[in-house]
């Protein structure tokens, strides 16, 4: 019996796409094996929510399961060729065919209704089955940088374990070295036909256990899967100007697939940890600089330091009020476009002062009887 997707991924049944992708993140970074070495419930926990995204991040599979519930793959994996499951339809684990003889029997109804996910009949996806090797895990993992690193760009190293193609093998799994012959049975697809009484049912190919071809001797170190787990080092360019949020793709990174089959790709969610200094909205920053009063009601200038460490001599208006914003062109993050950049806004503030002397009390006091006084000055 297959676990609840919604209820392992701890979402509700009209979640969106993006509520459950946050949902997967949290938890496959939580449970990942890298992460809880030895640990088997935590292997296994990793696994159902593998298996749940699996079938929520796909709507045909989706539907599937909210219209039938585990029967939709019953006797089958959730990352079968179509959603349900390995054997192509929510009845069992094989893919039954009405012998109905000529006219618009059962098998024809049913057909229509299977086509509303995809598939034209009970024989599988629509389109010819393809060989049934399996293809590498995507991996994730995730980063947290500072935002003068979002502005330069660096380089992350990563380092972890994953199945990896076996060298020995060349990751076919035969001691030869060479890809294995298809199977003869099933050609290659991994299914056979048999016929029970009305009944045309599609199974796992007894001969090559589904795999769609037989090795007939098996690779001594990777034990015929062509795949051994490995630590790994990758190298990661975090662009310049990346925002927090970011998800970086290197393709065919991520585990080696089955046998010869391609691998996945491993992804990087980039965070990026809020700075003291300085807010950011989109390619713009935002920093607050206390301005004395004298400078803002006569004008001046003052110092402003940028994310990259430099001093700029800002140039503020007689009159200038607090919370006002001064821009400085060009001294925000790197944009999108190559040598662009977002601006800098300057957020005006001002600290009255605690401590007096008394001649300056005695300027202050004629300041305030004056007629600009009585507009509004303060």
């Amino acid at each position: 019996m297959n676990k609840n997707p919604y209820e392992v991924l701890g979402v509700a049944r009209d979640a969106s796409d993006a509520d459950i992708k946050k949902a997967y993140h949290k938890l496959v970074l939580k449970y990942h094996p890298d992460k809880n070495p030895g640990d088997k419930e935590a292997e296994e926990k990793f696994k159902e929510v593998n298996n749940a995204f699996d079938i929520l991040k796909d709507p045909q599979k989706r539907a599937a399961y909210d219209r039938f519930g585990d029967a939709a793959f019953a006797g089958g994996n959730a990352s079968g060729a179509n959603p349900f499951g390995a054997g192509g339809n929510p009845f069992g684990n094989g893919a039954f065919h009405f012998n109905m003889g000529g006219g618009a029997g059962m098998e024809d109804i049913l057909r229509e209704a299977m086509r509303g996910f995809g598939f034209d009949g009970f024989g599988g996806a629509s389109g010819a089955r393809g060989e049934s090797r399996r293809g590498g895990r995507d991996l994730l993992d995730e980063v947290v940088i500072d935002l003068k690193d979002a502005y330069f760009g660096k380089t992350h190293t990563v380092k972890f374990s994953s199945e990896v193609k076996c060298d020995k093998c060349n990751g076919f799994g035969t001691a030869d070295g060479k890809e294995a012959p298809v199977c003869s049975r099933c050609g290659g697809t991994g299914y056979v036909h048999t016929s029970r009484g009305f009944f045309a049912m599609e199974t796992p190919c007894p001969d090559c256990n589904g795999l769609g071809h037989k090795i007939d001797k098996k690779c001594s170190q990777c034990n015929g899967d062509g795949t051994v787990r490995k630590s790994r080092t990758l190298e990661v360019n975090i662009p310049a100007g990346v925002e927090d949020g970011t998800r970086l793709r290197l393709a065919g990174q991520g585990e080696a697939g089955q046998n010869g089959a391609p691998a996945g790709d491993f992804y990087l969610d980039v965070r990026v940890r809020p700075d003291k200094r300085f807010e950011r909205n989109g390619a713009d920053l935002i920093t607050k600089v206390d301005v004395p009063f004298t400078t803002l009601a006569l004008g001046g200038e003052i110092e402003v330091e940028t994310i990259d460490d430099k001093k700029l001599s800002v140039k503020v208006p007689a009159g200038t009020q607090v919370g006002e914003k001064l821009r400085v062109r060009g001294h925000g993050m790197p944009g999108r476009r190559v040598g662009t950049f977002g601006d800098l806004y300057v957020d005006i503030t001002m600290t009255v002062p605690t401590k007096l002397t008394e001649k300056q009390k005695k300027i202050l006091n004629e300041f305030a009887g004056t007629k600009s006084e009585k507009k509004g000055w303060f």
